[in-house]
């Protein structure tokens, strides 16, 4: 399938009032350091659930056992992100740079997009692509301030760059010891979780795509010898990552790049290997690429959400404007509630909708879920 982007002709296509601070950099999250001795990245968390600081003094909570006093917690996802365009200059002032959604990011114990871009400032441009995406390592500065707390690059702008590109993004995973996953210098790395304990709740976070351009695809996926980005085409790697990433860990999380571009509904091959993933171990499963919102629901009392849709993207606008933040509550070893909060992209910006905007939008989403096979609440 190739990356086409008809959508892009029209579209043409963050608290932190609590520090953020990884409990072991060099072997928390960064997926390009491969020095960790659980073969994870890990990252411990403070008495409010966020993950704490290299460098600062730790809070009350950090270092509980983990697992052990497991209390509620909140996570909050948003769509696809990049820095193009006008938004490329937000990024000379960081701590705002995401807008007035940061607060909502900030809100939520953990947050998560998908970064929808190189982190470089050279490579080469990748052939025959109509669409590629950079941006300079000031991105991971500015979606740590709005309170992002991990970030996804495999989908099918990661490697816009090629080679190049690729070790840019890897350097400077591991300069910042932002948490990135889907992405590393062989396979392994690309498939590995980061692992993070949040109020006592140990939580893995795995990536891949399922979109890559046909041409593409052998340059662009990770092998035992090779760079590159976790495929999700390789279901079988896949699945065997999430069995993986369940070992040791109270909740899995499954960050996937897939679907159809402007297609509302999810794709038989979505549904197909979301069941797999389920099967496997996840008890979430959330993507996007389509930049418009898909349905969500529950499978077999798991969550699965089939498109975030945009979040922050310089060309959104009309069908691809809308956007908003999934927040999952979960509790007791399952996904307690659900909750979809509608925004709207102005300047490649979203903020919350408020009033009858809202209440429409949001009656709309749930309609959404009917062609998902999914359940508004678990079964």
């Amino acid at each position: 399938m190739r990356d086409g982007h008809p959508a892009y002709s029209q579209i043409s296509r963050a608290r932190r009032t609590r520090a953020l601070a990884l409990a072991a950099v060099g072997c928390a999250v960064a997926l390009a350091a491969s020095a960790c001795g659980d073969g994870g990245n890990d990252a411990s968390a403070d008495s409010k659930g966020k993950p704490s600081a290299s460098g600062t003094a730790p809070k009350p909570g950090a270092g509980q056992q983990p697992g052990a006093g497991r209390q509620p917690i909140t996570i909050a996802f948003g769509g696809d992100t990049h820095f193009e365009g006008s938004l490329r200059g937000r990024l000379a002032s960081p701590s705002t740079a995401l807008g007035p959604i940061a607060k909502t990011l900030k809100a939520a114990d953990f947050a998560m997009v998908n970064l929808e871009t190189a982190i470089t400032t050279g490579g080469t441009k990748a052939p025959n692509k109509e669409f590629t995406f950079r941006a300079p390592p000031s991105a991971f500065t500015a979606l740590k301030a709005a309170g992002v707390d991990a970030v996804s690059m495999a989908n099918n702008h990661g490697m816009d760059y090629m080679e190049g590109g690729l070790r840019d993004s890897l350097r400077a995973i591991k300069k910042s010891g932002f948490p990135v996953v889907g992405i590393g210098k062989n396979a392994d790395e690309a498939y590995r979780p980061a692992r993070f304990t949040v109020k006592g709740n140990r939580i893995a976070v795995v990536g891949a795509t399922q979109v890559m351009d046909d041409h593409l695809i052998q340059a662009w996926t990770a092998t035992a010898d090779k760079g590159g980005l976790a495929s999700a085409k390789d279901v079988p790697r896949l699945v065997q990552a999430v069995k993986e990433a369940r070992q040791g860990s109270d909740y899995v999380i499954v960050h996937l790049h897939w679907g159809q571009e402007m297609r509302n509904c999810p794709l038989p091959r979505q549904q197909e290997l979301a069941k797999a993933l389920v099967g496997a171990g996840a008890d979430v499963v959330v993507g996007g690429h389509a930049h418009v919102p898909l349905g969500g629901g529950y499978m077999r009392g798991k969550y699965v959400h089939y498109g975030m849709g945009n979040f922050v993207f310089s060309s959104a606008s009309g069908a691809t404007a809308n956007s908003g933040v999934l927040t999952l509550r979960l509790d007791g070893g399952k996904v307690a509630k659900a909750t979809w909060k509608p925004a709207h992209i102005s300047g490649g910006i979203p903020t919350l909708m408020t009033g009858q905007a809202a209440t429409a939008e949001l009656k709309r989403w749930n309609g959404l879920r009917a062609c998902t096979g999914l359940t508004a609440k678990p079964s």
